[in-house]
């Protein structure tokens, strides 16, 4: 698993590579929370384009992410190209709350101007 986490502007893109089981939601959590503070960040794009797996884990995390993010006021969206992945996502209900883009700078685009 690679995790790679980035700043634009006041959005953080975290983007990941491989499979996203309990041991690494947990990883990627703890670094988006040592990130936010004092960073000014408002919104989150996690970029799934290259995430092979998924877990109920991830799933959770995102949720948890996605609470925090909404709490400051702030959008999160999501960028998948895997149809694999796209699917579980859409059957978790994810797509309910935050929206799937087929690019980072289209998500980072949507997310700052909603």
């Amino acid at each position: 698993m690679q995790i790679e986490l980035t700043i634009h502007d006041k959005t953080l893109v975290v983007w990941l590579s491989g499979e996203l089981d309990h041991h690494v939601a947990k990883q990627v959590r703890l670094m988006i929370e040592r990130t936010l503070p004092g960073k000014n960040i408002k919104h989150l794009v996690f970029d799934f384009s290259d995430l092979t797996f998924m877990d109920s884990s991830g799933i959770g995390m995102i949720i948890g992410r996605y609470k925090l993010i909404k709490s400051i006021g702030g959008h999160v969206a999501l960028v998948c190209k895997n149809l694999q992945m796209k699917r579980l996502i859409e059957m978790s209900g994810l797509t309910k709350l935050i929206q799937i883009y087929p690019d980072v700078n289209q998500a980072i685009s949507e997310v700052t101007t909603a």
